[in-house]
């Protein structure tokens, strides 16, 4: 993994091409991570983490993927850590926490660069369980207050920490035993004091119904986690509402949002079990899914829910509730984007499986009297398993090319994913390999504008201007302030000699936005055509004002300066083109040209 490059997915916003983050960790970082929500979030723990790496081992891909990593394993321990200092049970614990190390599911959080905050978060989630349960042991404000911070942390790196506080209501169950009445003959458990698991590595009691009165002191107990999460689940929906990524009723109906959300908790259980075919995107269905799909779903949720409440275990309970729980904020009811479930969604949740299979697996096999050996041999194969698939899926994220070319070939109707292959062939100069995949995309979504807009763009590039400008006006059919569709709409406008088209759209750019330097520029190119030599003129010294390090500005306005022989300014304006972008032969081309005109002149 440590030789995997940065990937054009949302690696560009939290690394390679944000200009703060770029700087390391400064004060003025500090004060920006904070400040104000980025990216969609507010995480500012996220951000001082990039910063901190940056500063470290600047932008090398394969050292952050390396903190990544040591984070993924720093969790993996603290896991078992925790497990084993609440169950007493080293051994199940070890198998749950090698289960969480190695589950393909998993790779996402760690080998994208941009998912550092599933770590971050996940690492002061687990952090705050160990806490807690140190909590537990003397009640206390001394000991509180750690919890209190720990859990803070958590927030300020994803928001998805927001179940703790109803997780540890669960842990106060089983393997705490402070909401079970203890059997006759022994002291009766308290919330001020935990009650200690049954010696041996089994770390589960019998489960016994819970006395109410014990649930009062212990939410209570809570309250200022439980006033913490409901502020970040405020603050991170209103974030994601007013930026628009969360979608409407409209674009996503209720009824399709909890079709899928029963349809992605099945569908997550089955890659857990099946972990093959796993992607960076799924596309939601919408209203695609079938009843019986659906229907299918709701039974099989129904059924696990009602046997684990009817097994008398409660590691069971425990770790569906844990599963179910935890992915609530992550499984569509609120629609976030336009994916119907995620691979990187499952980091927390899989524990609650994990505790569920460990414990019910060794249960299992301490009733059938299974040998040890066979009961070793058994984990072994199943972890050797994991590790396979897990190094494959790894490999899935060398690149853009190799990971979108993945999704595409293991999800069907995947237009997102066609879509960004199209973009990686298409920077790699393959442009009839990306112009396939772009035409599919658009088949797949009718209204995908930038699928029209880079089909449009590889038509001009193979001088295909008719075509070109069709698929610019569809992209603008569906958006019409879609800028680059415009500008380049109004390029091929321009080269097909149509200029009073093209100033026609350029005129519509400027009254979106009067600030963008491209725009006047091309304003330029078409005024000189249009033998309007001062407007042509003005229009590229607005650019220059605008963008004073404009190359190809500053040529276009030293050739129109050096045909009116205005040959001393037309020479500065090249050499500063050239000053800007050394390796610019037409500016070195009409510099020389300029000069032997000087020289020549009476």
């Amino acid at each position: 993994m440590v030789d995997h490059g940065f990937i054009s997915f949302d690696d560009d916003d939290y690394l390679t091409a944000n200009p703060v983050v770029r700087q390391g960790l400064t004060w003025d970082g500090v004060v920006w991570a904070f400040s104000a929500p980025r990216v969609y979030n507010w995480h500012p723990l996220t951000w001082l983490s990039h910063m901190l790496d940056v500063q470290l081992f600047g932008l090398n891909a394969g050292a952050h993927h390396l903190m990544g990593l040591l984070l993924h394993i720093a969790n993996s321990l603290l896991l078992f850590g925790v497990l084993r200092a609440m169950t007493g049970a080293p051994w199940r614990s070890g198998v749950v926490a090698a289960l969480f190390a190695l589950h393909p599911l998993h790779v996402e959080s760690v080998a994208w660069a941009a998912e550092r905050k599933d770590l971050l978060s996940t690492l002061f989630w687990l952090a705050t369980l160990g806490l807690y349960h140190r909590y537990t042991q003397a009640p206390g404000i001394r000991r509180a207050w750690p919890v209190f911070l720990c859990y803070a942390a958590s927030l300020t790196a994803k928001q998805m920490a927001v179940t703790l506080p109803f997780l540890l209501l669960l842990l106060d169950y089983w393997p705490l035993g402070r909401l079970v009445p203890l059997p006759a003959g022994r002291a009766a458990a308290s919330p001020g004091r935990k009650v200690p698991p049954a010696a041996g590595d089994s770390g589960a009691a019998a489960a016994q119904p819970f006395s109410r009165s014990f649930l009062g002191p212990l939410v209570r107990e809570k309250l200022p986690l439980l006033v913490l999460a409901a502020g970040a689940s405020l603050l991170i929906y209103l974030i994601q509402a007013r930026t628009g990524i969360v979608k409407s009723s409209a674009v996503f109906p209720f009824a399709d949002r909890l079709a899928n959300a029963l349809v992605a908790y099945g569908a997550y259980l089955f890659k857990t079990l099946w972990p093959l075919h796993l992607a960076v995107f799924y596309p939601h269905p919408g209203a695609a899914l079938s009843l019986g799909t659906v229907a299918a779903a709701a039974a099989l949720l129904a059924a696990v829910t009602v046997a684990v409440l009817r097994s008398g275990k409660p590691y069971l309970s425990v770790g569906w509730f844990w599963y179910l729980g935890t992915l609530v904020p992550v499984i569509g009811l609120v629609q976030v984007g336009v994916q119907g479930m995620a691979d990187r969604y499952t980091y927390v949740p899989l524990i609650g499986i994990f505790l569920m299979a460990v414990w019910g697996g060794a249960d299992l096999a301490a009733r059938w009297r299974v040998p040890a050996a066979v009961r070793a041999g058994a984990v072994a194969a199943v972890l050797a398993a994991l590790t396979v698939l897990t190094w494959f899926q790894v490999a899935t994220w060398r690149d853009d090319l190799t990971l979108y070319s993945h999704a595409v070939r293991v999800t069907a109707g995947n237009d997102w994913a066609e879509y960004n292959l199209g973009l990686a062939l298409m920077a790699r100069d393959r442009d009839d390999e990306a112009l396939a995949h772009f035409q599919e995309a658009a088949r797949l979504q009718p209204r995908y504008a930038d699928a029209f807009l880079n089909i449009g763009v590889i038509r001009a590039r193979q001088d295909r201007l008719d075509e070109a400008a069709a698929s610019f006006g569809r992209a603008l059919e569906i958006e019409p302030a879609n800028r680059e569709a415009l500008l380049n709409l109004s390029l091929a406008l321009t080269r097909q000699g149509k200029t009073a088209a093209a100033a026609g759209r350029l005129d519509q750019l400027r009254r979106l936005n009067p600030g963008d330097p491209e725009t006047w520029f091309l304003t330029g190119v078409v005024r000189l055509r249009q033998e309007d030599p001062s407007g042509a003129e003005a229009a590229y010294r607005e650019a220059l004002r605008l963008r004073p390090a404009y190359p190809e500005a500053h040529n276009n306005l030293g050739i129109l300066l050096a045909r009116q022989g205005r040959l001393t300014a037309a020479i500065d304006h090249f050499r500063e083109a050239l000053r800007i972008r050394p390796a610019y032969p037409e500016a070195a081309k009409n510099l020389d040209a300029a000069l032997g005109q000087g020289r020549t002149a009476p």
